[in-house]
């Protein structure tokens, strides 16, 4: 990722703990691109969500789309760290599927002209498949005239007269937006992901509408500051964010230690004592991690730490070793269960019976014995 965990304290002072973002590395990043310009910090700011005002030609770029997926990035990671409520992929979801329709109909803002140059160029190239009735009539038409025609709809335009042909033969019965997308040219796709992501990025622009413009209104600030205000204030801002820590640890009142219930306040000593959350278990299965409660010792058999547990001694996770905690008693008591269920197995050589002429009965291996020495 763009922001790794070795500066991750660095990038929360410059955050100054969720107040600021911090696009310091994403504007040394568009002022040193051939899409970006030279400007200020603060004015980058201001500008950045602003994708319109960069020309096509230098949006449909693989640089271009790293860029955007780097500021995707910091502001999804700076939303999980500040709104942790938030539903990030619940809003890109319903997003995803607005951007579709909007797409098919050129009307992604900022690529707006996109449907618009369609059209143009669908008229110039005047091809309307409803007076065609097989390929072999469209091939007529020659390679330039089908080469027009397909990358006016997005398509791919290479291939023999006859390829060309079938590729927009298949626009007679199928809609463009249907069509496989193998079909269809990979620059168009690409500008496609570049218009998904910009939606994101704007998108999340607006949660954070509040935090950019007063991370602009502190940039400007900052240029007004000397050195020695600039450190002072950033201890300020220090000392403020320990004492607002302090002051919401102190705010919850638990000497008992209490488990923190569903809204976050020290569940009821008397529910506390009534399922036994005071008395611990260990498991030495499980790496020794111990359950609190009755209620979570028991429910733990069945999950996944101790049937990986299990897994790992070779030993099937059935009702016969529930309650058994340590590995040297679950073992034991395996080895007990496969000596009895090897004492209960059909032996033919012990208890397949033969009769000899004379009446007397024998065993399988005795029978064999007797009979490979001719006394039977």
């Amino acid at each position: 990722g763009l922001f790794d965990s070795s500066c991750r304290i660095t990038v929360l002072c410059m955050e100054a703990f969720g107040r600021y973002l911090d696009l310091h590395e994403l504007y040394n990043e568009f002022i040193n691109s051939k899409f970006g310009s030279l400007m200020e910090y603060s004015a980058y700011v201001g500008t950045f969500a602003q994708t319109e005002k960069i020309a096509h030609n230098l949006k449909a770029t693989r640089p271009y789309k790293e860029y955007l997926e780097h500021i995707l990035e910091y502001l999804m990671s700076f939303l999980y760290r500040t709104e942790p409520l938030q539903d990030i992929e619940k809003i890109f979801t319903k997003l995803e599927s607005e951007f579709e329709e909007q797409w098919i109909n050129g009307e992604v803002p900022g690529w707006e002209n996109k449907g618009t140059e369609k059209e143009s160029v669908l008229q110039e190239s005047a091809v309307d498949l409803d007076y065609y009735s097989t390929v072999e009539e469209l091939v007529e038409l020659g390679p330039e005239k089908l080469k027009e025609a397909l990358t006016a709809r997005g398509l791919k335009g290479g291939g023999t007269v006859q390829q060309r042909a079938e590729r927009l033969f298949l626009l007679k019965h199928t809609p463009l937006e249907k069509l496989d997308r193998k079909h269809f040219a990979k620059g168009d796709d690409l500008k496609k992901e570049i218009a998904l992501i910009e939606m994101k990025m704007k998108r999340l622009c607006e949660i954070l509408d509040e935090v950019i413009v007063r991370t602009k209104e502190n940039a400007e600030k900052k240029l007004t500051l000397t050195y020695e205000e600039m450190e002072a204030e950033r201890e300020e801002e220090e000392v403020q964010a320990d004492s607002e820590s302090d002051d919401e640890d102190q705010q919850i009142y638990n000497p008992l230690k209490l488990p923190m219930g569903w809204d976050g306040k020290p569940i009821p000593y008397w529910l506390y004592k009534l399922h036994g959350l005071g008395q611990e278990f260990k498991c030495e299965i499980c790496g020794n991690h111990s359950y609190w409660g009755r209620r979570a010792y028991e429910r733990h058999f069945k999950e996944w730490r101790h049937q990986h547990g299990m897994r790992c001694l070779g030993i099937p996770n059935t009702k016969n070793f529930n309650e058994i905690t340590s590995i040297k008693e679950a073992t034991a008591l395996w080895e007990r269960i496969q000596a009895k269920q090897g004492q209960n197995k059909w032996r033919p050589d012990l208890e397949e019976e033969y009769e000899d002429k004379d009446g007397n009965i024998y065993n399988k291996k005795t029978y064999t014995d007797l009979q490979r020495q001719g006394l039977i």
